[in-house]
Order: C-alpha cells, then structure tokens, then sequence
C-alpha cells in the first residue's frame, strides 16, 4: 500500500509552523489542508489531551464564527501524535490571509478568560478534559514562533 503524503514528510526535520499538507479538487474547487505544527515531532514534548481538547473548542469557535472565513472552514481538529493541528478550507486562500487568519485564533485562545464554549457535560464526549491555562499557554507559545514566519508558501522541509 502507499504511503500518504504526510507520513513522507521527513518529521525529523520538521519545525514548529504553518504546512500545506494537501490540495484535494471537490468539483475543480481545491480543499486546503493546513498542518499547523505547534511542537518539533520526536524533540519536544507533545501536548496532553486537555489542552489539545480546549485548544480545538476554542479554536473551532473562533474560526467557525470568523467574519470573513466561516464559510470556508470545513475542518479544524487534533493530530493523532499531538503536535498540531488541522485545518481544511475550502478555495485558494492568500498565506498572509491564512497567517492572519491562525494568529488571529491563537491570540483568541492566549486572551480568552471565559467558561469554554461546549465545555459542558450536554455539549462534549470528555466535557471533563479541558485544561483553559495550558491552552492558553500553549497558544501565545504559538504567537510568539509564528511571527518568525517567512515562508509564506507553507512548503515542508
């Protein structure tokens, strides 16, 4: 069998940032999968459930309700080696865009002081697994390294 495109992906060599994981067609209209690397695989630490759990709630909100964007979401959520994210948009998206957009939701985490949008045992499979301080933590550690950003074309190592 094949392997994916992102298990060809050379994680050793791979840096906290913004990736263009795929480009799928739906009808000729492109499906962007963004790999938002918050930790350097098999170097750091990976993030616990919890704050992976907050940061998705969180993050989901925010881009779901974006002015701009919220239509072209189709996706936001976990990597199953927790060290990032996914996102899938719908449409060709400018990368300054895309870095605006993914700085905007990590500045929203970093601030956010409220009770966690479908926190609540109604609401959520594991409504007990959330962890707001180290989401929080976590998101302005995002902050700080996406604005080191220079290749705006998303391209993998």
């Amino acid at each position: 069998m094949e392997k994916i495109k992102s298990f060809t992906v050379n994680h050793i060599n791979l840096e906290p940032g913004i990736y263009e994981s795929r480009r799928d067609f739906v009808n000729g209209i492109p499906i962007i999968t963004y790999d938002l690397r918050i930790t350097k695989p098999n170097s750091e630490p990976v993030m616990n459930t919890a704050e992976v759990h907050t940061i998705e709630h969180l993050g989901a909100t925010y881009l779901r309700n974006h002015k701009e964007f919220k239509d072209r979401i189709l996706y936001f959520g976990p990597m199953g080696c927790r060290t990032g994210f996914y996102l899938l948009m719908i449409g060709e998206i400018e990368s300054l865009s895309i870095l605006t957009l993914i700085s905007g939701m990590f500045a929203f985490i970093a601030d956010f002081n409220e009770v966690i949008p479908g926190s609540e045992a109604k609401d959520c499979g594991n409504y007990l697994d959330h962890n707001l301080p180290m989401a929080k933590f976590v998101s302005e550690k995002c902050l700080n390294s996406l604005e080191f950003i220079n290749n705006l074309s998303f391209e993998y190592p």
